[in-house]
C-alpha cells in the first residue's frame, strides 16, 4: 500500500478542541496514520524527499477523521421518499414492512452500494447497519471501499426467530473481520417490542459465543414505552438488562424516552446511544435527552437512521441539528458546542461502535480514515473557527477527498472504486421493482 502525505491543510485530529494545526501534515503508511499534526514537528523520516509515493495538496481544506454513522438501515435508500409524513408504527405497518417482505439479495446489494456511494461522497467512512441479506450488504461495502458494522436484523419468535439468528451466525462466520478488516458484525434484535425476552436471552447467549456487541432500537416512541409497560411491566432497559444483553456492549438506537432509572441502568452497563435527530423529528418521536445521557456518562454518537425516514445518508444535517436541539432544549447555547457536535460524529461515534482504538481520531497507529473538506467554497468562507464551519455550514458537496484504510475512495468529489452512474441506475431499477411488487 502506498505511502501518502497530506500537506498544507488545517488538520483537526479530534483529540481535543485545541488540536487544530494550520498548515499541518498527515502521513499515512500501510493504511495507518503514521503522523498527524504540525508539519514542523513531523518526524524527519516522513519529511524526507521520496518518502511518500503520493502527496495530496490540502491548502484551504479542513482535514479531519471520517464521519461515523452509528445507526442506519443502508439499503432503505431504495425507499427514500416512498412513505413520508407518517407516525412510526403506521409507517412501519402499512408501508415499510409490506414492501420489505419482497426484498431480494440483489435489492440489498444495490441499495447498500447506493448508500455507500452517498455516504462516502458526504465524508461518512463508517456506518452501523441493521438490515437483511447482510452478505450482500457486505459485498457492497467491500466493493465500494467503505467501512461498516453490519448486523442481520432479528425479529419475531419461534421458527422465524431461529432462522434469523441462524442467518446472523452464518454472516458472522463468513464476514466478521473480512474485507481487510473493514467489515465487522454485531447481533441486532430489532427492539424489545418485536423480540420477546426469551428470544433476547438467546441473542445474549449468541453474543457471548461470538464475542460481539448488540445493536437494538430502544424507546424510540412514547407508544413503545407504554406497550412494554402493559405487556411486561418493565421498561426497555429493564428488559434488556434482565435478558442479559447488557453483559455485552449495547448500541441503543434513538433512546428518546428513558427514565432516570433507565439512564442509570444503561450507564452502569457501559451502554452507548446512537442519536438520530432528523429521523426522530420527522416521525414525531421526540428529541433524545442527549445532555442527560452525557451527564450520566453514556457515550453518544450520531446516526441517520434509514433514508426511508431521514431521506439521506449524510451526517452533516444530524451534526447541525443535534447542536441546535440541545441548545434550544437547555436554553444554553454552550450546552452542546460546535466541537461537541463534530466530536459526536467522529471520535464519539467510533467510541459508540467500540472502534475507538481503530478510527475516530487522527493519531499514529489508527486506520487512515479521513476526509478533506474544501473550505475555499463560498459557503464555508471565511474560516474563523473550523468546528463552527463544520457544524453549522458544511454540506455533503463540500467534501472533496475521502480516504478509508489509507486508500483514496473519493477524489475530486468522485467515487474511485465503482462506477457511480451504474450504482444509481441499478438502485433506481431495483427500487421501482420493489415498490411495484408491494
Amino acid at each position: 500500500m502506498e505511502r501518502i502525505l497530506i500537506t498544507g491543510g488545517t488538520v483537526l485530529t479530534m483529540t481535543g478542541p485545541d488540536a487544530v494545526y494550520e498548515g499541518g501534515l498527515v502521513a499515512i503508511e500501510d493504511g495507518r496514520i503514521a503522523y498527524a499534526g504540525p508539519a514542523q514537528a513531523a518526524p524527519a523520516e516522513v519529511r524526507a524527499p521520496g518518502w511518500a509515493q503520493r502527496t495530496i495538496e490540502a491548502t484551504g481544506r479542513l482535514v479531519l477523521p471520517g464521519l461515523v454513522n452509528t445507526h442506519t438501515h443502508a439499503a432503505m435508500v431504495l425507499l427514500r421518499g416512498y412513505a413520508d409524513d407518517m407516525r412510526l408504527m403506521e409507517w412501519l405497518e402499512t408501508k415499510i414492512w409490506p414492501v420489505e417482505a419482497n426484498l431480494t439479495a440483489e435489492d440489498v446489494y444495490w441499495g447498500t452500494a447506493l448508500a455507500c456511494l452517498e455516504s462516502l461522497l458526504a465524508g461518512v467512512t463508517t456506518f452501523n447497519d441493521m438490515y437483511f441479506f447482510m452478505a450482500d450488504a457486505a459485498r457492497a461495502v467491500a466493493d465500494t471501499g467503505a467501512r461498516a458494522v453490519l448486523s442481520r436484523g432479528i425479529i419475531g419468535s419461534g421458527e422465524d426467530f431461529r432462522s434469523r439468528l441462524a442467518d446472523a451466525w452464518d454472516f458472522y462466520r463468513a464476514w466478521h473481520g473480512k474485507a481487510d478488516g473493514r467489515v465487522l458484525t454485531m447481533l441486532a434484535p430489532h427492539a424489545p417490542y418485536t423480540v420477546a425476552p426469551p428470544e433476547l436471552e438467546k441473542v445474549a447467549e449468541a453474543a457471548a459465543e461470538m464475542g460481539v456487541g448488540i445493536h437494538i432500537h430502544l424507546v424510540e416512541t412514547r407508544d413503545e414505552v407504554e406497550l412494554l409497560r402493559q405487556r411486561y411491566g418493565k421498561t426497555a432497559f429493564e428488559i434488556i438488562r434482565d435478558a442479559g444483553l447488557t453483559r455485552h456492549p449495547v448500541v441503543g438506537a434513538h433512546c428518546v424516552h428513558p427514565t432516570d432509572a433507565d439512564m442509570e441502568i444503561f450507564a452502569a452497563a457501559g451502554g452507548r446511544v446512537a442519536h438520530c435527530p432528523v429521523s426522530n423529528l420527522k416521525l414525531a418521536c421526540g428529541v433524545a435527552p442527549i445532555l442527560a445521557w452525557r451527564r450520566a456518562g453514556v457515550p453518544v454518537g450520531l446516526g441517520t437512521d434509514g433514508a426511508a425516514s431521514a431521506n439521506q445518508m449524510s451526517l452533516w444535517g444530524e451534526i447541525r441539528l443535534a447542536a441546535l436541539l440541545q441548545k434550544n432544549a437547555s436554553g444554553d447555547p454552550r450546552a452542546f458546542t460546535a466541537y461537541d457536535a463534530v466530536h459526536a460524529a467522529t471520535a464519539g461515534g467510533a467510541r459508540v461502535l467500540g472502534l475507538e482504538d481503530r478510527i475516530g481520531t487522527l493519531e499514529p497507529g489508527k486506520r487512515a480514515d479521513l476526509i478533506l473538506v474544501d473550505a475555499r467554497r463560498p459557503g464555508l468562507t471565511p474560516v474563523h473557527d473550523p468546528f463552527s464551519i463544520l457544524a453549522y455550514s458544511t454540506n455533503p458537496g463540500d467534501v472533496e477527498t475521502v480516504l478509508v484504510d489509507g486508500r483514496v475512495v473519493v477524489e475530486d468529489r468522485r467515487l474511485t472504486t465503482m462506477d457511480a452512474a451504474e450504482i444509481t441506475a441499478k438502485a433506481a431499477e431495483h427500487a421501482r421493482r420493489l415498490v411495484g411488487a408491494a
